[in-house]
């Protein structure tokens, strides 16, 4: 029993170590004051006014989410159809495909950004949405194949089988079998996917130009040039938007556990 309440202390103390950091920006975006002070000189609105009552970061965040939606759709149709290559598959060659369609999640993101740079270089894509969305893509891979491949590699080979037995072609075996069961797995690594893009701001610094700048580079810019509270709204709403993603994925997790359990009880 006290091993118990000592190891719930301890993750309580690791938990409040690692959100002190946001529970310090939080309040901060509601500062009156033009400066990052505590305490608090007042309570005011004004710098979410000024966040989105248009301008650069109104821009940035449009950027951001239309790079980040591209690069989504992007990286889950790339990553389903490679799961469905790599699935059930054994051997060497499977073995290296798969680690080198994960490097872009092992190897450090300014390596792949600097490539990314030199790749996209002479063909003349620095500087443009689609050079940004390439690199994008290529870091947001990883995170949809791998709740895809785990659910393929999960799925009963049986039902593809018993759809061939009935007659259905192989495309109508995909689109009636196998696609409603990993389709709650492409909708977790569509999120993951899109957070991995939304939240990136090394590839956005070599690759994008100054129409394509991004809410997280803009941030970095901010914090070169002058720290006001107008970062610290900015970061908030960045908080809350990655909750929401956080919040929708468990839905989502949940919905498929809730559908695949209806499923074994079903006759």
């Amino acid at each position: 029993m006290v091993w118990t309440w000592l190891y719930r202390v301890f993750c309580a103390g690791v938990l409040a170590f690692l959100l002190m950091p946001i529970a310090a920006i939080v309040p901060l975006s509601f500062s009156s004051g033009s400066f990052l002070t505590y305490p608090l000189p007042g309570l005011s609105l004004r710098w979410y006014a000024e966040v989105l009552g248009g301008g650069k970061w109104l821009t940035a965040l449009a950027n951001s989410l239309f790079v980040g939606s591209a690069a989504t759709v992007a990286s889950v149709s790339l990553g389903t159809l490679a799961a469905l290559g790599l699935a059930r598959r054994r051997g060497p060659l499977v073995a290296a495909l798969k680690l080198l369609m994960l490097s872009p999640m092992i190897v450090p993101v300014i390596l792949v950004a600097v490539g990314s740079y030199f790749f996209l270089a002479p063909l003349s894509l620095t500087n443009s949405y689609a050079g940004l969305i390439l690199a994008h893509t290529v870091i947001a891979v990883p995170f949809a194949l791998i709740p895809v491949l785990t659910a393929l590699e999960l799925l009963d080979p049986n039902l593809a089988r018993a759809a061939a037995a009935c007659g259905a072609t192989p495309a109508t075996a995909f689109w009636r079998v196998t696609l409603p069961a990993i389709l709650p797995a492409m909708a977790s690594g569509a999120l993951f996917a899109f957070a991995a893009s939304f939240d990136d701001v090394v590839i956005a610094l070599l690759i994008a130009g100054p129409d394509q700048r991004t809410l997280p580079r803009e941030m970095f810019s901010g914090l070169r040039d002058s720290i006001t509270p107008a970062l610290t709204a900015v970061a908030t709403i960045m908080i809350v938007f990655s909750t929401m993603l956080f919040l929708l994925m468990q839905a989502i997790q949940r919905r498929a556990r809730r559908a695949a359990a209806h499923a074994v009880v079903t006759p």
